[in-house]
């Protein structure tokens, strides 16, 4: 029977939210070509992927022994699951911002109370997804700063990018990233499934290798 991973990818692939194509790659907002996409909101439609996706994070917590007193969200996409992973487990729920509000308190973590500090407390960040972790790792800098203890940041999905290792293990503390669905399962499920030929998944496999590059040297422009 597969457990929840192996059904998010199932699912993520028969409505789009992970889509794999080595012919008409998908040009992301860097402006590199890249032969994967992720729209982990498509998961927001339906309950019951949010709940399988709280229940993933929640396996990885007890895996880790990952002590937490309050869940963070990254602003906008990590919103909702941090919100179902914290009312599961009937913890306080905070969401970090990209950059401060420019009116009001101008506040850059949402939820806290009066004094804006965690105080100490233990921090899980919860992200839908990293690439090069440059956000998430902003977000977790944010944490620090407002008196957060954070050693965790979990997503649904991560393309493995060793970019995204190098930022979080440069970290001082370095904080340790997980994923309900890694790229490589996520590979290998999609070629049993039909989704994409052995030949694909050669190419995709090389695109994680070398991801910035993939696009020129196969006929694809910047």
């Amino acid at each position: 029977m597969k457990g929840n991973a192996g059904l998010l990818i199932e699912a993520s692939l028969e409505i789009g939210a992970l889509k794999l194509n080595v012919e008409k790659p998908f040009l992301w907002a860097s402006g590199y070509y890249m032969p994967v996409y992720n729209d982990n909101r498509l998961f927001l439609e339906q309950k019951k992927y949010r709940q399988m996706i709280a229940e993933s994070f929640i396996k990885i917590i007890k895996k880790n022994n990952i002590k937490v007193n309050v869940i963070a969200g990254t602003s906008t996409a990590g919103i909702p699951h941090a919100t179902t992973l914290a009312d599961k487990m009937d913890l306080p729920l905070t969401y970090v911002r990209n950059k401060p509000k420019a009116h009001g308190l101008k506040n850059r973590i949402e939820g806290l109370p009066e004094d804006k500090g965690y105080n100490g407390r233990k921090v899980l960040l919860i992200e839908d997804l990293i690439s090069t972790g440059g956000s998430s790792i902003e977000a977790v800098n944010a944490i620090r700063e407002a008196g957060g203890d954070i050693e965790f940041c979990l997503s649904i999905f991560s393309y493995g990018l060793k970019e995204a290792d190098n930022n979080f293990t440069s970290l001082t503390p370095a904080c340790a990233a997980e994923s309900i669905i890694s790229y490589d399962r996520l590979i290998t499920e999609a070629e049993q499934n039909g989704y994409i030929h052995k030949n694909e998944t050669e190419s995709l496999k090389e695109w994680r290798k070398h991801p910035f590059q993939w696009g020129e040297t196969h006929g694809h422009a910047q």
